[in-house]
Protein backbone atom coordinates (compact mmCIF):
# COMPACT_ATOMS: atom_id res chain seq x y z
CA UNK A 1 0.00 0.00 0.00
CA UNK A 2 1.62 3.43 -1.05
CA UNK A 3 0.73 6.36 1.03
CA UNK A 4 -0.23 8.96 -1.39
CA UNK A 5 1.58 12.47 -0.72
CA UNK A 6 0.40 15.65 -2.07
CA UNK A 7 3.39 18.57 -2.76
CA UNK A 8 2.46 22.42 -2.58
CA UNK A 9 4.53 25.14 -3.54
CA UNK A 10 5.96 27.39 -4.70
CA UNK A 11 7.50 30.69 -3.11
CA UNK A 12 9.96 32.75 -4.87
CA UNK A 13 14.07 31.88 -4.70
CA UNK A 14 12.52 28.43 -3.45
CA UNK A 15 12.38 25.54 -5.55
CA UNK A 16 11.67 23.19 -2.74
CA UNK A 17 8.66 21.20 -4.37
CA UNK A 18 11.12 20.45 -7.00
CA UNK A 19 13.96 18.70 -4.91
CA UNK A 20 11.18 17.61 -2.30
CA UNK A 21 9.58 15.73 -5.06
CA UNK A 22 12.35 14.09 -6.81
CA UNK A 23 13.56 12.68 -3.73
CA UNK A 24 10.48 11.34 -2.90
CA UNK A 25 9.98 10.14 -6.78
CA UNK A 26 12.88 10.23 -8.41
CA UNK A 27 12.92 12.71 -11.62
CA UNK A 28 13.03 12.89 -15.11
CA UNK A 29 16.58 14.30 -15.88
CA UNK A 30 15.30 15.76 -18.78
CA UNK A 31 12.08 16.89 -17.25
CA UNK A 32 13.97 18.41 -14.20
CA UNK A 33 16.84 20.78 -16.69
CA UNK A 34 13.64 22.14 -18.20
CA UNK A 35 12.42 23.16 -15.19
CA UNK A 36 14.11 26.38 -14.76
CA UNK A 37 15.89 25.29 -11.54
CA UNK A 38 19.32 24.28 -12.94
CA UNK A 39 21.28 23.95 -8.92
CA UNK A 40 18.61 21.58 -8.17
CA UNK A 41 19.18 19.95 -11.25
CA UNK A 42 22.81 19.65 -10.78
CA UNK A 43 22.67 18.33 -7.23
CA UNK A 44 20.01 15.53 -7.61
CA UNK A 45 22.15 14.38 -10.81
CA UNK A 46 25.07 13.71 -8.89
CA UNK A 47 23.65 11.17 -6.37
CA UNK A 48 23.37 7.76 -6.46
CA UNK A 49 19.89 6.43 -7.24
CA UNK A 50 19.62 4.12 -4.18
CA UNK A 51 19.41 7.39 -2.52
CA UNK A 52 16.02 8.48 -3.95
CA UNK A 53 12.61 7.13 -2.49
CA UNK A 54 10.66 6.36 0.58
CA UNK A 55 9.14 2.33 0.52
CA UNK A 56 5.67 3.17 0.82
CA UNK A 57 5.89 6.71 0.02
CA UNK A 58 5.06 8.21 -3.31
CA UNK A 59 4.04 12.67 -4.69
CA UNK A 60 0.68 11.86 -6.69
CA UNK A 61 -0.43 15.22 -6.65
CA UNK A 62 1.29 18.62 -6.86
CA UNK A 63 -0.46 22.23 -6.86
CA UNK A 64 1.18 25.75 -7.43
CA UNK A 65 -0.14 29.05 -8.26
CA UNK A 66 0.74 29.20 -11.50
CA UNK A 67 -0.40 26.39 -13.84
CA UNK A 68 2.52 26.46 -15.98
CA UNK A 69 5.04 25.73 -12.63
CA UNK A 70 2.82 23.23 -11.82
CA UNK A 71 2.99 21.11 -14.95
CA UNK A 72 7.11 21.49 -15.31
CA UNK A 73 6.97 20.18 -11.72
CA UNK A 74 4.97 17.04 -12.28
CA UNK A 75 6.89 16.09 -15.73
CA UNK A 76 10.44 16.82 -13.40
CA UNK A 77 9.29 14.51 -10.80
CA UNK A 78 6.98 12.11 -12.67
CA UNK A 79 3.87 13.25 -10.23
CA UNK A 80 0.90 12.00 -11.70
CA UNK A 81 -2.11 14.39 -10.39
CA UNK A 82 -1.76 18.94 -11.27
CA UNK A 83 -4.90 19.88 -9.24
CA UNK A 84 -6.50 23.19 -9.60
CA UNK A 85 -6.66 23.78 -5.76
CA UNK A 86 -5.06 22.47 -2.79
CA UNK A 87 -8.62 21.88 -1.67
CA UNK A 88 -8.83 19.31 -4.46
CA UNK A 89 -6.09 16.56 -2.86
CA UNK A 90 -8.45 16.31 0.28
CA UNK A 91 -9.81 12.52 0.00
CA UNK A 92 -7.23 12.07 -2.89
CA UNK A 93 -3.87 12.07 -0.76
CA UNK A 94 -2.78 11.00 2.80
CA UNK A 95 -0.94 13.96 3.38
CA UNK A 96 0.63 16.74 2.15
CA UNK A 97 4.04 18.93 2.20
CA UNK A 98 4.15 22.62 1.57
CA UNK A 99 7.11 23.59 0.24
CA UNK A 100 7.07 27.19 0.06
CA UNK A 101 9.05 29.34 2.66
CA UNK A 102 6.51 32.63 2.50
CA UNK A 103 5.62 32.16 5.81
CA UNK A 104 1.97 34.70 5.69
CA UNK A 105 0.58 31.98 4.12
CA UNK A 106 1.37 28.77 5.74
CA UNK A 107 -1.68 28.80 8.42
CA UNK A 108 -4.39 29.83 5.24
CA UNK A 109 -2.71 26.21 3.35
CA UNK A 110 -2.14 23.99 6.31
CA UNK A 111 -5.22 24.49 8.11
CA UNK A 112 -7.92 23.04 6.11
CA UNK A 113 -5.49 19.97 6.06
CA UNK A 114 -5.01 20.05 9.23
CA UNK A 115 -8.79 20.08 10.06
CA UNK A 116 -9.41 17.12 7.86
CA UNK A 117 -6.92 15.45 10.31
CA UNK A 118 -4.16 14.56 7.81
CA UNK A 119 -0.30 14.93 8.48
CA UNK A 120 1.49 17.82 7.38
CA UNK A 121 4.89 19.41 7.09
CA UNK A 122 5.15 23.07 6.36
CA UNK A 123 8.26 24.34 5.44
CA UNK A 124 10.32 27.09 7.44
CA UNK A 125 8.97 29.29 9.11
CA UNK A 126 5.94 27.50 10.17
CA UNK A 127 4.47 31.30 10.99
CA UNK A 128 5.85 34.11 13.11
CA UNK A 129 1.98 35.29 14.35
CA UNK A 130 1.23 34.15 17.54
CA UNK A 131 -1.65 33.61 17.05
CA UNK A 132 -1.77 31.22 14.63
CA UNK A 133 1.12 29.47 16.39
CA UNK A 134 -1.64 28.87 19.28
CA UNK A 135 -3.86 27.46 16.80
CA UNK A 136 -0.81 25.28 15.42
CA UNK A 137 0.38 23.51 18.84
CA UNK A 138 -2.22 20.76 19.47
CA UNK A 139 -1.15 19.47 15.55
CA UNK A 140 2.18 19.76 16.83
CA UNK A 141 1.72 18.02 19.65
CA UNK A 142 -0.52 15.68 18.21
CA UNK A 143 2.10 14.18 15.75
CA UNK A 144 -0.20 15.44 12.47
CA UNK A 145 2.29 18.46 11.41
CA UNK A 146 5.72 18.60 11.51
CA UNK A 147 7.70 22.10 10.40
CA UNK A 148 11.27 22.70 10.05
CA UNK A 149 14.52 24.01 8.32
CA UNK A 150 15.94 20.88 6.58
CA UNK A 151 19.49 22.63 7.75
CA UNK A 152 18.52 20.50 11.65
CA UNK A 153 19.87 17.62 9.99
CA UNK A 154 22.40 19.13 8.08
CA UNK A 155 25.49 16.39 7.32
CA UNK A 156 28.01 19.11 8.22
CA UNK A 157 26.57 19.22 11.64
CA UNK A 158 26.68 15.40 12.37
CA UNK A 159 30.37 15.76 14.37
CA UNK A 160 29.05 18.61 17.15
CA UNK A 161 25.81 16.47 17.29
CA UNK A 162 27.63 13.66 18.23
CA UNK A 163 30.35 14.53 20.39
CA UNK A 164 29.42 17.96 21.70
CA UNK A 165 30.61 17.06 25.09
CA UNK A 166 34.21 17.58 23.25
CA UNK A 167 34.30 20.93 23.12
CA UNK A 168 33.64 21.61 26.83
CA UNK A 169 32.04 24.64 28.01
CA UNK A 170 30.20 26.25 25.00
CA UNK A 171 31.01 29.98 25.04
CA UNK A 172 29.56 31.19 21.79
CA UNK A 173 27.85 29.97 18.95
CA UNK A 174 27.72 32.31 15.45
CA UNK A 175 25.99 31.68 12.54
CA UNK A 176 25.72 33.71 9.33
CA UNK A 177 23.37 33.59 6.12
CA UNK A 178 22.20 35.38 3.35
CA UNK A 179 18.69 36.68 2.75
CA UNK A 180 16.54 37.29 5.34
CA UNK A 181 15.99 37.01 9.72
CA UNK A 182 12.45 35.36 9.40
CA UNK A 183 13.04 32.93 6.32
CA UNK A 184 16.53 32.22 6.39
CA UNK A 185 17.78 33.13 10.09
CA UNK A 186 15.68 30.39 11.01
CA UNK A 187 17.54 28.04 8.85
CA UNK A 188 20.67 28.40 11.95
CA UNK A 189 18.55 29.04 14.44
CA UNK A 190 17.04 25.85 13.74
CA UNK A 191 20.13 23.69 13.06
CA UNK A 192 22.06 25.44 16.13
CA UNK A 193 19.38 24.64 18.63
CA UNK A 194 19.34 20.92 17.27
CA UNK A 195 22.87 21.02 18.03
CA UNK A 196 23.64 22.76 21.57
CA UNK A 197 21.35 21.88 24.39
CA UNK A 198 20.78 25.44 26.04
CA UNK A 199 17.87 27.54 24.87
CA UNK A 200 17.37 31.33 24.41
CA UNK A 201 16.51 33.68 26.90
CA UNK A 202 16.85 37.34 26.13
CA UNK A 203 17.89 38.53 22.25
CA UNK A 204 19.13 42.12 21.22
CA UNK A 205 19.61 43.75 18.06
CA UNK A 206 22.97 44.73 17.49
CA UNK A 207 23.44 47.86 15.43
CA UNK A 208 24.35 47.13 11.96
CA UNK A 209 23.40 46.93 8.46
CA UNK A 210 22.24 43.65 8.65
CA UNK A 211 19.84 41.81 10.90
CA UNK A 212 22.10 41.02 13.37
CA UNK A 213 20.71 39.24 16.42
CA UNK A 214 22.15 38.44 19.90
CA UNK A 215 20.25 35.55 22.06
CA UNK A 216 21.64 34.60 25.68
CA UNK A 217 21.41 31.34 26.44
CA UNK A 218 20.05 29.78 29.79
CA UNK A 219 23.71 28.51 29.98
CA UNK A 220 25.25 31.99 29.94
CA UNK A 221 26.57 31.22 26.57
CA UNK A 222 26.07 34.11 23.80
CA UNK A 223 24.49 32.91 20.58
CA UNK A 224 24.71 35.07 17.58
CA UNK A 225 22.84 34.96 14.32
CA UNK A 226 23.67 37.90 11.29
CA UNK A 227 21.22 37.08 8.06
CA UNK A 228 22.85 39.22 5.67
CA UNK A 229 20.65 40.02 3.49
CA UNK A 230 22.04 40.00 -0.27
CA UNK A 231 25.05 38.63 -0.43
CA UNK A 232 27.06 35.72 -1.97
CA UNK A 233 25.90 32.11 -0.54
CA UNK A 234 26.72 31.60 3.08
CA UNK A 235 25.55 29.43 5.20
CA UNK A 236 27.71 29.37 7.96
CA UNK A 237 27.92 28.05 11.66
CA UNK A 238 30.96 28.28 13.96
CA UNK A 239 30.84 27.07 17.23
CA UNK A 240 33.45 28.13 20.12
CA UNK A 241 34.11 25.73 23.22
CA UNK A 242 36.92 25.97 25.97
CA UNK A 243 37.93 22.78 24.29
CA UNK A 244 37.40 22.80 20.88
CA UNK A 245 36.81 25.24 17.78
CA UNK A 246 35.23 24.35 14.82
CA UNK A 247 33.50 26.18 11.73
CA UNK A 248 31.27 24.76 9.57
CA UNK A 249 29.86 25.74 5.66
CA UNK A 250 26.85 23.68 5.13
CA UNK A 251 26.40 22.92 1.12
CA UNK A 252 24.92 19.79 1.16
CA UNK A 253 20.90 20.07 0.61
CA UNK A 254 20.46 17.24 -0.74
CA UNK A 255 21.33 15.00 2.78
CA UNK A 256 19.12 17.66 4.67
CA UNK A 257 16.32 17.53 2.59
CA UNK A 258 16.47 13.90 2.82
CA UNK A 259 16.85 13.55 5.98
CA UNK A 260 13.89 16.09 6.82
CA UNK A 261 11.63 14.20 4.54
CA UNK A 262 12.76 10.64 5.81
CA UNK A 263 11.62 12.01 9.96
CA UNK A 264 7.97 13.03 8.57
CA UNK A 265 7.20 10.10 6.58
CA UNK A 266 8.37 8.37 9.93
CA UNK A 267 5.65 10.25 12.15
CA UNK A 268 3.17 8.82 9.63
CA UNK A 269 4.41 4.52 9.97
CA UNK A 270 5.02 5.39 13.54
CA UNK A 271 2.58 8.18 14.58
CA UNK A 272 5.25 9.90 17.10
CA UNK A 273 6.28 13.31 16.63
CA UNK A 274 9.42 13.69 14.78
CA UNK A 275 10.37 16.80 16.49
CA UNK A 276 9.65 18.24 19.96
CA UNK A 277 7.47 20.55 19.60
CA UNK A 278 8.37 22.86 22.47
CA UNK A 279 11.64 23.11 19.91
CA UNK A 280 9.72 24.19 16.79
CA UNK A 281 7.77 27.39 19.25
CA UNK A 282 11.40 28.15 20.64
CA UNK A 283 12.64 28.50 16.95
CA UNK A 284 9.68 30.83 15.87
CA UNK A 285 9.60 32.75 19.78
CA UNK A 286 13.14 33.63 18.66
CA UNK A 287 12.02 34.85 15.12
CA UNK A 288 9.58 36.78 16.87
CA UNK A 289 11.89 38.37 19.83
CA UNK A 290 14.50 39.28 17.20
CA UNK A 291 12.07 41.27 15.06
CA UNK A 292 10.56 43.38 18.05
CA UNK A 293 13.87 43.48 19.42
CA UNK A 294 15.03 45.30 16.11
CA UNK A 295 11.88 47.33 15.66
CA UNK A 296 12.02 48.43 19.30
CA UNK A 297 15.17 49.11 19.90
CA UNK A 298 15.37 47.03 23.20
CA UNK A 299 16.37 43.83 25.03
CA UNK A 300 13.37 41.17 23.98
CA UNK A 301 12.45 38.05 26.87
CA UNK A 302 11.35 35.00 25.34
CA UNK A 303 8.87 34.73 28.17
CA UNK A 304 7.43 38.10 26.75
CA UNK A 305 6.01 35.68 23.74
CA UNK A 306 3.78 33.09 25.17
CA UNK A 307 2.52 30.54 22.57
Amino acid sequence: MVTRLGIIGISEGNGHPFSFSAIINGYSDEGLAASGWPGIHDYVRRRDPSEFGFVGFRVTHAWTQDPVVTRKLCEACQIAHAVARPADMIGNVDAVIIARDDFEIHFQLAIPFLEAGMPVFVDKPLSVELSELKAFRKYLESGKLMSCSGMRYARELDEPRASLADYGEIRLVRGAVLNSWEQYGVHLADAILNVVTSRPVSVVSLDSPHMSVAAQMDDGSLLQIDALGTVAKCFRIDIFGTKKNTAHEITDNFSMFRRALWHFTQTMVTGKTAIDPEHILTVMRLLIAGRIAKSEGRKVSLNEIQI
